[in-house]
């Protein structure tokens, strides 16, 4: 039996990669329609240093599921209370930013 590892993770990259480019403008466009400008740029600062710190501590790979809990009590911590399904979003589209080395601070 051959091992698939490595084309399934490539397939899941593939798929995060193809939803980031789709949904992340969606859910920006939403978040902008619902809040104001400060409390989009707070609320993209902070999603960011969550993610950034979840990085930080669990590092390696295979601990995503950790690392999204981090950042979900992390928000939590900081008394933001939004839809969890686009923090989600957002928490995704900024891993993928990381990865890709972009800045997204504030957009």
């Amino acid at each position: 039996m051959k091992d698939i590892t490595q084309i399934i993770l490539a397939l899941l990259a593939l798929l995060f990669a193809v939803a980031g480019v789709y949904l992340l403008p969606a859910v920006r466009s939403f978040l902008r329609e619902k809040l104001t400008a400060a409390q989009h740029a707070e609320l993209c600062r902070i999603v960011k240093i969550g993610v950034r710190a979840a990085e930080q501590i669990f590092a390696g790979s295979g601990r995503g599921a950790e690392k999204k809990a981090h950042v979900l009590a992390f928000l939590e911590a900081h008394g933001l209370t939004a839809d969890f399904d686009i923090i989600d979003e957002m928490i995704e589209a900024e891993v993928l930013a990381l990865k890709r080395g972009e800045n997204t601070a504030g957009e």
